[in-house]
């Protein structure tokens, strides 16, 4: 039975798919590789053509099934894009004596959480945030005493449409989805030390449509956004030296600088946009200096008030637009944050053939980082050219893989399984309601037991009963 997981990334400017193997050492080897152009189909990390979309998923799965010669079951699916958002929420209860917390409270907070309501938004998922006991804060507080607990979570919301749309593309397509994932959470996960977790860090994702941001602090997520601009603003701004885009990305990638020192100015440097025109090394730089420091104030604006002095693990940059050179002296002067580093590549060893991934340019670390957070084997049926080929071949689909460290609040439901903890939290409320009115009626029938009509006709009935007893 062949074992190997497949991820899919739906990335701005393309679809990448790819199928890897866990090896006994813990390492990874990749298995196949494919990619499709997105241009036409996703925007700022998000489906709006969904016919496109599903083509373009079809042709990934086929061209990976080709080089494994095995189709595939099952998929990983990367989340993210546009309108990704994290939104604090509390959630209290006052208790009418001090009474020991149990996990059945916890639940109740946490369903309460996710019955939240936000216009045009869904709830991917909802990080805990602590749990305030009375007046102090604590991460675990089952088992303690208190008069009122609050829940404090960090809810991850998308728009709704988003959701709908990525959903609707796979089962279009035909490919089951093993489960989803938030791509920012499961990159975090993938290219930051525990260390930088939990001293506070700002992961920074550059991409080309869009730029996320994600907070730790005490290895727990405090913020997370994705905001709707990337490497391609900057293309652009340099595509208005009358340029198509794919010429002035070239420009980028070659000449952009995010900061030019003035020791490393040359005022007579030129560099030539096509046969007859050039611009000058500072003009052109003007341009990209300009696009960088509005994207990296935008992140800086990103980082809450209460971390900026806290954040002893620093800034970790990754993605294709950290590649720019100079970016790291951007995001130290603009941020005050001196402690800046580039993630080039994923913590987990990978070994592969492939070129663009032996590259270690940041453009497959969050690929890459679905990969190697999968679980659940991917392998259907070997695809056999034999006419008496046995159609009832195992379909190995859905068998679980050795499990490796997964946050919770990394999953993304599929809407079955949204519908499936929907009525799991019905019937938990129902059996809760039930409790409750259960306890109501008995203490109605104590009260009523205890009250002074009843003590005084228990005494009479007594004082009666005595008299009519036979003398002995």
């Amino acid at each position: 039975m062949k074992e190997f997981i497949v991820a899919i990334e739906l990335g701005s400017t393309k679809i990448t798919g790819i199928a890897g193997q866990k090896n006994l050492d813990g390492s990874f080897s990749i298995l196949a590789v494919a990619k499709e152009d997105a241009s036409q189909c996703i925007r700022k990390g998000v489906v709006y053509n969904i016919d496109k979309t599903v083509m373009s998923i079809q042709n990934i799965v086929k061209k990976l099934e080709t080089s494994l010669k095995t189709k595939i079951a099952c998929v990983y699916v990367g989340v993210g894009g546009q309108s990704l958002q994290s939104i604090k929420n509390v959630v209290p209860r006052d208790l009418d004596e001090p009474t020991q917390i149990t996990y059945n409270m916890i639940d109740q907070l946490r369903d309460t959480n996710r019955s939240m309501d936000y216009p045009d938004r869904e709830i991917l998922n909802a990080a805990v945030q602590e749990y305030k006991v009375d007046n102090q804060l604590n991460i675990d507080p089952v088992g303690i005493p208190c008069k009122r607990l609050e829940g404090n979570f960090l809810n991850i919301v998308w728009r709704k449409s988003f959701y709908r749309n990525l959903n609707r593309c796979f089962e279009l397509a035909g490919v089951k989805i093993a489960e989803m994932r938030i791509s920012l959470l499961m990159l975090a996960n993938n290219v930051l030390t525990e260390n930088e977790k939990r001293t506070g860090c700002v992961l920074v994702d550059l991409g080309a449509e869009t730029t996320s941001v994600a907070v730790f602090y005490r290895n727990i997520l405090r913020h997370l956004v994705v905001l709707p601009i990337g490497g391609n603003n900057i293309t652009k701004d340099i595509a208005s030296f009358q340029l198509d885009e794919s010429d002035a990305e070239q420009l980028k990638l070659k000449y952009g600088n995010a900061q030019v020192t003035e020791t490393a100015y040359n005022p007579t440097e030129v560099i030539p946009l096509d046969a007859e025109r050039k611009v000058e090394m500072s003009t052109f730089n003007n341009v990209v200096e300009a696009r960088v420091e509005e994207i990296v104030t935008n992140v800086a604006h990103q980082i809450p008030i209460e971390y900026t002095n806290n954040l002893l693990g620093g800034i970790i940059l990754t993605g294709g637009g950290a590649n720019l050179k100079n970016i790291e002296h951007v995001f130290r002067s603009i941020t005050n944050i001196k402690k800046v580093r580039t993630a080039n590549f994923i913590l987990q060893e990978i070994n592969t053939l492939d070129p663009d991934i032996k590259a270690h340019n940041g453009r497959y670390n969050t690929v890459l980082s679905l990969l190697v957070s999968g679980e659940i084997n991917c392998a259907g049926e070997d695809i056999r050219n034999d006419l008496f080929a046995d159609e009832n071949a195992d379909d190995a689909a859905g068998t679980e893989m050795p499990k490796g460290t997964v946050d919770d609040f990394t999953k993304v439901p599929t809407p079955d399984e949204k519908e499936q903890e929907e009525e799991e939290r019905r019937r938990r409320q129902e059996e809760l309601e039930r409790e409750a009115e259960e306890q109501r009626q008995a203490e109605r029938a104590e009260r009523k037991k205890n009250s002074w009509g009843n003590r005084a006709w228990r005494s009479m009935k007594s004082f009666l009963g005595s008299l009519v007893e036979p003398e002995d």
